[in-house]
């Protein structure tokens, strides 16, 4: 309610009693002609004598004590969430449950943002349509073709020692298939590309990679020597691995900036936490 509104229905009030005072004295009558009750007409008038034009002013409805309202401190998750990452309810709501253990529903971290005037993003961070959609590329059969890529994750708090993400994902189903390794070299490419062999359950015709170190000649006959074909996209053209690209992106900012402030120096520890992630997104 606006400050002219309140200042209107004080005004009223006191209206109402003057009438009562200077035209009918008789409250009764007046109650009758503006259609309020004895017991509010009294209210009104206790309230205009003991503080004056103020007292006739709305008061708040909201109760002393709201026993199941949301902690401070996870309002102040869900506006960190929302101020730092652009994340919308639904998504916010996840987080929650899932990092933090706290149950608050959509519409409930949808209120609160509203609440906060915080519903709406700004016009910089809203998704936009894209005018002409392009056409999904994807191959007919799960197994036709794995596109493989790595992805560098910076050292974590409290660790110097440098990871990397390899990932695979089918064409077709989407399925992916994570591992981290402490090396980059052609050596850990061929530990994941059997390691993702083993995990996919069906089997893999050819594998695409771009031209990184990592995947040259011992990856590239070793794939071979499986009975897999295996194919380089063209220089500077990552997004013809534009399926591992996006998921790496995902990855990013779903799963290790919800690690940032965490030690972890351990290679296994790692892979646990990326697991759990990889059971989740899929």
């Amino acid at each position: 309610m606006t400050e002219k509104e309140l200042a209107r229905g004080a005004a009223r009030r006191l209206a109402i009693i003057r009438h009562a005072q200077e035209v009918t004295g008789n409250v009764s009558m007046t109650c009758r002609y503006f259609g309020i009750t004895r017991q509010a007409f009294y209210k009104w008038l206790r309230r205009y004598e003991e503080q004056g034009l103020e007292g006739l002013r709305d008061r708040s409805r909201r109760p002393h004590v709201i026993p199941n309202a949301t902690k401070p401190e996870v309002v102040g998750k869900i506006v960190y969430l929302r101020r730092n990452y652009h994340f919308g309810p639904h998504k916010i709501s996840m987080y929650l449950k899932r990092y933090h253990d706290v149950e608050v529903s959509p519409s409930g971290v949808w209120r609160i943002l509203k609440r906060l005037d915080m519903s709406r993003l700004p016009a910089s961070q809203r998704y936009r349509r894209h005018v002409d959609r392009w056409k999904r590329y994807e191959k007919p059969l799960p197994g036709h073709r794995v596109q493989i890529d790595v992805k560098f994750i910076a050292p974590l708090q409290g660790s110097r020692k440098k990871h990397y993400q390899f990932t695979a994902i089918d064409d077709c189903t989407r399925i992916r298939v994570l591992r981290i390794y402490d090396r980059l070299n052609q050596k850990t490419a061929i530990q994941f590309v059997d390691y993702v062999l083993e995990k996919l359950p069906f089997k893999v015709e050819v594998i695409q990679t771009d031209n990184g170190a990592e995947f040259q000649a011992q990856f590239h006959y070793h794939v071979l020597d499986a009975g897999i074909g295996h194919v380089y996209i063209k220089p500077a053209t990552p997004r013809l691995n534009g399926k591992v690209e996006r998921s790496h992106r995902i990855d990013q900012e779903e799963f290790y900036r919800m690690l940032e402030g965490v030690v972890i120096d351990d290679t296994g520890l790692l892979n646990t936490r990326l697991k759990e992630w990889e059971d989740f997104y899929g």
